[in-house]
């Protein structure tokens, strides 16, 4: 068969995901705090978007939050915002007419834009944290100790390798590293690096610098000056004091049951990850993306957290002064694709506001019981159902409930926490896997001492209650929320009388 060129047309579909879309679907992955940050790069980068002034409208004029009563659907829960256009989010600014005239353009700033925000708190500029509240944190573990090592070091060769080993500790104040690699890398003696070690060791809070638990608790029990021989036993036994082998470990340490028992009650009080008091993480409060309060009829309010959602407006004014002095076309095609791009973002931002509320609303439906009788009447919910029921894609559904929290009288919970598997129960409806170990868990905090609770136990008083499990199953949600075996809990009640 001969070969030769020859011409086809073809036509085909793709589906092409605009820049615009994908930022998009970034913005629902957002949480309310990551989005005030992403507001105030857009704010820099767009010199016709501005902060609105701080204005709460008044309850006849604006509803700011949703109410879920008894008849109220997911549409009626959304709190909207103004300005908003039918127009799809997948379209680039790029591709807009770019021979409208100025008059034209204004007139799409003023219907198009609108401002975002408008149904939530509205944030001036001088209320928006300065620079030093956003950085502001508490004080690391390496700064706290890099603080000490002036003062305590003999020559400045020890300080350099005592803050170079504070610099390898972990968050919890243990040293990971070998001091043979340490002292190869710095090309320093052992010794040098073993002193060094000894300055960072002898530092505040004590216990930092260890290289095992039983080297942090000896560094605390010196420090309260009791390291003697017994204690020193008993710390280079603590997996026996895991198993609550309590009459081995009180022969090896040599002493009677009082003085075993004022060992222990030292040994708890020590802290086995002194490091943890300077995590920042531990430290930081989780700010709840959405609020949601009983309503006064029997219903719910629910709404967006209006002290972390900024407002966001386009200047329109600027724009008319800008156009008008700006006589060159690439000056006006410039000025043309910054109004499309503010206009595009608040609209991104007030869709992505309704989508949070939508899905807020309908896992709200969900578990109502969980809301008015605690987590217990936590149902089995999956990312699926709740999509169906909003008509939106699933992977959609799990971006939105990806670092949100929402705050109740119950508490703050990731939005994530309400979906959750479920097992049979005798009613049919199933019960979810967090209503169990709670269950579970109560179970096992009410029983008695003397009559501890075996997993087939369990099994059988939860079966009484209408909950259908295998042992197995009883036991990896047992181990899953911290409880240990039945003997393991014997040995730890038996150790609690001491």
């Amino acid at each position: 068969m001969a070969l030769g060129p020859r011409l086809d047309l073809r036509q085909s579909q793709s589906l092409v995901i605009t820049p615009q879309l994908q930022q998009a679907i970034k913005l629902l992955a957002l949480s309310n705090l990551e989005i005030e940050t992403f507001i105030g790069e857009a704010l820099e980068a767009n010199p016709l978007l501005e902060a609105g002034e701080q204005a709460r409208e008044d309850a006849s004029d604006a509803e700011p939050t949703g109410s879920l009563g008894e008849n109220a659907t997911s549409d009626e829960s959304m709190a909207l915002g103004q300005g908003e256009s039918d127009a799809p989010l997948d379209i680039d600014p790029d591709a807009l007419d770019r021979d409208r005239d100025t008059g034209d353009s204004t007139q799409s700033a003023g219907a198009g834009a609108g401002e975002w925000g408008a149904a939530s708190a509205s944030v001036s500029g001088e209320d928006w944290p300065d620079i030093e509240s956003q950085g502001a944190g508490g004080q690391t573990l390496a700064e706290h100790l890099g603080e000490q090592v002036g003062a305590m070091a003999y020559s400045p060769g020890e300080a350099f390798i005592a803050r170079h080993i504070i610099g390898l500790l972990d968050e919890a104040g243990y040293l990971p590293v070998d001091l043979r690699a340490i002292a190869a890398e710095l090309g320093a003696q052992i010794g040098e690096v073993e002193d060094a070690l000894e300055l960072v060791q002898s530092l505040d809070p004590t216990g930092v610098g260890a290289r095992s638990l039983g080297e942090c608790l000896a560094l605390q029990a010196r420090e309260a000056n009791r390291y003697d021989p017994c204690m020193a036993r008993l710390i280079d036994n603590l997996e026996l004091v895991a198993r609550g082998d309590l009459s081995r470990l009180k022969r090896m340490c040599g002493v009677d049951e009082e003085d075993f028992a004022d060992m222990l009650t030292e040994l708890r009080g020590y802290d086995p990850k002194p490091g943890l008091a300077f995590s920042r993480d531990a430290a930081s409060a989780v700010v709840p993306d959405i609020l949601l309060s009983e309503g006064r009829k029997g219903g719910w309010d629910l709404s967006l957290n209006e002290d972390t959602l900024p407002r966001l407006v386009v200047n329109r004014s600027y724009y008319l002064e800008l156009s008008a002095g700006s006589p060159g076309k690439e000056a006006q095609s410039w000025l043309k694709e910054k109004l499309a791009d503010a206009n595009w973002l608040i609209k991104a931002l007030d869709q992505r506001q309704k989508t949070i509320l939508k899905t807020a609303a309908e896992i709200v439906k969900r578990q109502e019981g969980f809301f008015r009788h605690g987590v217990s009447e936590l149902k089995p919910l999956t990312l699926r159902e709740v999509a169906e029921a909003i008509d939106m894609h699933e992977s959609t559904v799990s971006r939105v409930t990806s670092n949100k929290y929402l705050h109740c009288d119950r508490g703050t919970f990731e939005l994530k926490y309400f979906f959750t598997s479920g097992v049979g129960s005798s009613d049919g409806e199933g019960a979810s896997s967090e209503a169990i170990k709670a269950r579970i868990k109560a179970l096992v905090d009410a029983e008695d001492a003397k009559k501890v609770l075996s997993d087939q136990k369990l099994v059988d008083l939860l079966k009484d209650e209408g909950f259908d499990l295998a042992r197995r199953t009883v036991a990896k949600y047992r181990e899953a929320i911290g409880i240990g075996s039945s003997a393991q809990r014997r040995r730890q009640k038996k150790l609690q009388n001491y």
